[in-house]
């Protein structure tokens, strides 16, 4: 009977994780959290299968456009997808988020309210990034004429990282944003499960300063400035992948340029808790073959996921890649290659228990957006090879957290009837080929 009574309580246990995954699959209940080389939610482990979305606080700021909001949410729930990113700047210029300094649009902020409001709703976690490196929606550009305005002598765009009232003015809005109540759910932001992780800028670059070491003192400042106000989340630094001197061995991986970030330094950093990683090798090698492109993928791709788990030992998200369909010669099978390279090898690490915890395409899009197509949107529910790509990576990640959570329950079922403990130092396990 002894043999029967186990396997009936094991049923029992594994039927339970089932059910608490599905609670947990609620954006509401609960903060992600590292453990280890992997993400954890109440318990589990925790994977961000999902996507881009900049354009969510500048649609929602519309009331007439929101329905299109709760449509890319409930699409992408269906999908299985599990994280968004996107902005919560928009800083000076058309419609901004912030005016000036410290002066904001209520429309903008509210826009942003609605957005994190529905990820909650279909149970999606949201990545939000403070600033923008570039141009668009105001970037570092902004912050320096700001500063230029109120007699800094500052001329580069790079000394946004460096001149102390521009870093006053980033400070302040980190602040803002953190600090903001929620006007749907009536949660401040910085006591949000729903938001998975704080961004401290997309694409950080430095050209000026090379050796990385000017992004390197702001990201130990901003990191711990985040941290004094909010230690709920999550931090990433928005990092694009490349390398520099800390690893001049993997400076060869790089595109060429200039882009003044170090991939290992700049992750070391205390307060950031987890690692970024972004791929378009039909940019970067814009006239390569497409044999090249997929080379420097593969390459791109394990380099960062080795380098995550063995040398930071910190969780990876593969937080920007995709396939514009505006490239000479493109063909849907090419996407469909880049998108299930990456899903590829993020599996292969997930399933061994590795520091692979997920990828973000770019980008989403919803049905009548084609005003904020780039050649790399995709729309859910527009039936497409790329999409069936993305919904068969949600299942595939899906599955390995059920395992995961079968194997713990049942650890911690053995160690509670002292057949065995329970492994340490996080979730350590192997899921059999």
């Amino acid at each position: 009977m002894k043999p029967l009574c186990l396997i009936i309580f094991l049923s029992i246990v594994i039927q339970q994780s089932y059910l608490k995954l599905g609670a947990d699959a609620s954006s509401r209940d609960g903060f992600v959290r590292t453990k280890g080389v992997q993400f954890s939610l109440n318990g589990y482990p925790y994977y961000a299968n999902g996507f881009n979305a900049y354009w969510l606080m500048y649609v929602a700021s519309d009331p007439t456009q929101r329905p299109k909001i709760s449509a890319a949410f409930q699409e992408a729930s269906r999908h299985g997808l599990t994280v968004a990113r996107t902005w919560a700047f928009s800083d000076g210029g058309y419609r901004p988020l912030q005016y000036s300094p410290g002066s904001y649009n209520e429309d903008m902020f509210q826009g942003l309210d609605f957005a994190i409001a529905e990820a909650r709703r279909n149970g999606i976690k949201i990545i939000l990034s403070f600033a923008n490196n570039y141009v668009s929606f105001g970037g570092k550009k902004q912050y320096v004429d700001w500063a230029r305005n109120q007699g800094r002598p500052v001329s580069s765009e790079d000394d946004f990282f460096t001149d102390s009232l521009v870093k006053d003015f980033y400070k302040n809005h980190i602040k803002a944003v953190l600090n903001r109540f929620n006007t749907f759910t009536k949660v401040q932001y910085k006591d949000d499960p729903t938001i998975m992780a704080w961004e401290l800028m997309n694409e950080p670059r430095c050209p000026s300063d090379p050796t990385g070491r000017t992004i390197q003192a702001w990201i130990t400042e901003m990191a711990a400035h985040v941290k004094s106000l909010d230690t709920n989340h999550l931090l990433e630094a928005g990092l694009e992948g490349f390398y520099c001197q800390s690893s001049p061995q993997s400076k060869t991986l790089n595109p060429p340029g200039q882009f003044g970030t170090d991939f290992i330094a700049n992750n070391r950093i205390p307060g950031i808790d987890f690692v970024t990683a972004h791929s378009y090798p039909d940019e970067w090698f814009i006239d390569a073959s497409e044999q090249f492109q997929m080379e420097f993928l593969n390459k791109w791709v394990d380099a960062h996921i080795q380098d995550a788990q063995n040398v930071l030992r910190k969780p990876i998200i593969l937080a920007e890649f995709g396939k514009s369909t505006k490239k000479a010669g493109y063909s849907p099978a090419q996407r469909d290659l880049v998108f299930n390279t990456v899903y590829t090898k993020i599996y292969e690490s997930a399933k061994r228990g590795g520091a692979a915890a997920g990828g973000l395409f770019w980008q989403l899009l919803g049905s009548g957006m084609d005003n904020f197509q780039d050649g790399y949107g995709i729309i859910l529910g527009q039936s497409s090879s790329t999409v069936n790509v993305i919904a068969q990576q949600s299942r595939k990640l899906t599955l390995i957290r059920k395992i995961f959570a079968r194997m713990i329950n049942v650890e911690k079922w053995k160690r509670a009837r002292g057949y065995g403990p329970v492994r340490k130092g996080g979730h350590d396990h192997n899921i059999p080929n």
